[in-house]
């Protein structure tokens, strides 16, 4: 969508207090765009006058059973909006889903079937509720107002927006172009989310950068339905442990909320010192001026080691416990010096001598021969703490600890 939403004439703009012009902060940290922002201000300013919360709405398409960290970045911000009092929603897609959201797609999206979007859906919010408060949640699926539009509905709604409209998503042109095929559900894609503002009659909705064209469908689909429209509030797509490319299941680069502790807290120790601070704005409840504070002592000298273990001991506290947190570290410290964790899965294999490289791929720490003999090339492979380097090793018969890199660990019972 190239051109941006105008703000809405106001019959009179009220004054911002102390407290709207904290909110408003509040909202803007760590968010890539809010649009409109004077308009926002305003919704805020008659919430204040009124006692009337905001109705604020995140849409998640249940497209994987279980949640990540770069998934929290959102939900992170629907906390904040819920402690400043206003309702959140949080809408589950079962609807949507079955057309394939095509944002940020190369290809069509492979739609879902009913059962895997409802087996999907039972641990969103219960996994969403380890960042929200629950009791303030509003729970909606989009199937209870999609599924009565019928035909009819569907075609008075698909003639709200031209094609030539659509095509103005960066993803769908460049398609166009290339000749890769669109098939027309995929238009009606944006159209159904945007409906769900109008059912919802929502004042702010989030979501990622590559959902803008999307959020703005809801907010002109409002005006033409005679609502106020909705603003728009976008975060920034958390990138995964490589650093790179966003985090994704897909790109084996995630830190899910409900792995374990111990393992959340190596993957946080993992990202690079200068990812740690996008992390720390993105994910930490902590206030910039104390992560400010952060910086200033690694820049005057202190390892940012210690400043990363802080925000992995917040992580795992936040979806796990203080506990769980404190036995992470402990257990981070004693694998760094060398340690082995308490416990690790344990493989029966036979076939002694067995060689390295096929040793590594039957006890699933690598997924090849030739990834397996790349790791002890490299002297990322320890035999009981022992590196080995040695590619033509066969191991005898015997129990041993076998470990690849700094977590994978497993203890092997080697028979004949």
């Amino acid at each position: 969508m190239t051109d941006l939403p105008q703000q809405s004439k106001k019959t009179a703009l009220l004054p911002l207090s102390d407290a709207v012009q904290e909110a408003l902060e509040v909202t803007k940290r760590g968010c890539e765009e809010l649009l409109i922002e004077a308009e926002f201000a305003q919704k805020l300013a008659r919430s204040e006058q009124s006692g009337t919360p905001l109705r604020i709405k995140l849409g998640l398409d249940p497209t994987a059973p279980d949640l990540h960290l770069g998934h929290t970045v959102v939900l992170n911000k629907m906390r904040q909006l819920q402690n400043l009092g206003h309702n959140v929603i949080f809408l589950i897609g079962d609807f949507t889903s079955m057309i394939g959201d095509p944002s940020g797609r190369n290809i069509t999206r492979p739609p879902l079937t009913a059962e895997q979007i409802k087996e999907n859906a039972q641990t969103y919010f219960a996994q969403a509720s380890l960042v929200l408060d629950p009791a303030r949640t509003e729970i909606r699926y989009n199937s209870e107002w999609s599924d009565p539009l019928g035909a009819r509905g569907m075609i008075e709604l698909a003639a709200k927006y031209t094609v030539a409209r659509m095509l103005e998503r960066d993803d769908f042109t460049k398609r166009f172009k290339a000749g890769t095929p669109i098939s027309v559900h995929e238009f009606l894609y944006p159209l159904m989310q945007g409906y769900d503002s109008v059912a919802l009659k929502s004042d702010l909705e989030l979501g990622g950068t590559d959902q803008k064209f999307n959020l703005l469908v809801g907010r002109e689909l409002q005006k033409d339905y005679g609502q106020e429209q909705q603003c728009i509030l976008t975060m920034p797509l958390l990138e995964g442990l490589d650093g790179v490319e966003k985090m994704s299941k897909s790109k084996n680069n995630t830190i899910g909320i409900t792995e374990p502790g111990n393992t959340m807290f190596a993957k946080v120790m993992s990202i690079s010192d200068g990812m740690m601070w996008r992390y720390y704005e993105l994910l930490s409840f902590r206030s910039l001026a104390e992560i400010a504070g952060f910086k200033a002592e690694v820049e005057g000298g202190r390892n940012p080691r210690d400043i990363k273990v802080l925000l992995a001991q917040e992580i795992v506290e936040r979806f796990h416990s203080l506990s769980a947190a404190e036995e992470a570290l402990a257990d981070f410290v004693h694998r760094a010096s060398g340690g082995i964790p308490d416990t690790i899965p344990e493989a029966q294999l036979s076939g002694a001598p067995m060689a390295i490289g096929q040793l590594l791929k039957q006890a699933n720490l690598c997924p090849s021969t030739s990834e397996a003999l790349r790791m002890v090339e490299q002297g990322g492979v320890r035999i009981d703490g022992v590196v080995i380097s040695d590619k033509a090793l066969k191991m005898e018969s015997g129990t041993f600890v076998l470990q690849v890199g700094k977590r994978k660990f497993c203890r092997i019972t080697l028979a004949v």
